[in-house]
């Protein structure tokens, strides 16, 4: 039996087993989760979804959500069940290949769909050694696959929003076909006069708005790394310990 750990989030207020090896959920589903603009009563699906991290942080912070999640590896499926049992979410929890999703998936549709696809191209990088971490981070289908089949479950208006690196989001808005507008760029920047290493890209179907970039978010205080410890911007603790949104937090901001 793999070894697992129970890690915190949001400061203790989400508690998830995961891999004690491989591919780890970190912060950046806590990110993609913050940007997500749900509301109660709303269905969604998060697309690759782990143990849940940026599901169940989505659903911590907003109330009575229909969510679904979707994921290929049976262990970590598994987890995400228990995870969403162990913390009181009423979730369904597929184990499927998302080119071979459940009928019930296939025949739904929601108002939002999120997702951390894997960042790496595999066609210009070496494979991990681990098969959790990399399916996680190793693309094995490609992100224009990924983003067709998320756009496909969206209903109209829908929003979808996913996370991925920064050097890749030409990728990404080339896979956003005529199928959606309205695109937001959020950069994630790691300290002042550093350039962004994350996006957080949002966009809706059947809608035509002009695409927006939004000011990078910092993540660190400080130009650069200098001591040991917890050095997140104050935006950024607002989201990974209050869990809050990023509306809120560009709000609270200004």
């Amino acid at each position: 039996m793999t070894a697992t750990t129970d890690d915190s989030f949001l400061d203790g207020r989400l508690v998830l087993r995961q891999p004690a090896h491989g591919y780890r959920a970190g912060a950046d589903p806590v990110f993609l989760a913050s940007a997500v603009e749900a509301k109660p009563g709303q269905t969604v699906l998060d697309l690759g979804c782990g143990v849940g991290a940026a599901l169940f942080c989505l659903m911590h912070r907003v109330s009575d959500l229909l969510a679904t999640g979707v994921e290929y590896q049976s262990e970590l499926a598994g987890l995400a069940r228990l995870n969403a049992s162990q913390n009181d979410f009423e979730a369904t929890i597929h184990q499927a290949d998302l080119a071979e999703l459940p009928r019930e998936v296939r025949n739904a549709t929601y108002d939002h769909v999120l997702t951390n696809p894997p960042f790496f191209d595999r066609r210009a990088g070496s494979m991990s050694n681990s098969p959790t971490r990399e399916a996680g981070r190793g693309e094995g289908m490609s992100l224009g696959i990924w983003i067709d089949i998320a756009t496909k479950r969206l209903a109209p208006k829908g929003q979808l929003t996913l996370i991925q690196r920064a050097d890749r989001l030409g990728d990404v808005l080339t896979s956003m076909d005529g199928r959606l507008g309205d695109v937001t760029i959020q950069p994630l920047a790691p300290r002042v006069g550093k350039a962004a290493e994350l996006v957080i890209v949002s966009a809706r179907k059947s809608a035509r708005g002009a695409l927006t970039l939004l000011p990078p978010l910092i993540l660190h205080d400080g130009t650069y790394h200098n001591r040991d410890g917890d050095s997140y911007s104050a935006p950024a603790k607002a989201i990974l310990r209050d869990g809050l949104g990023f509306r809120e937090v560009l709000l609270a901001s200004r």
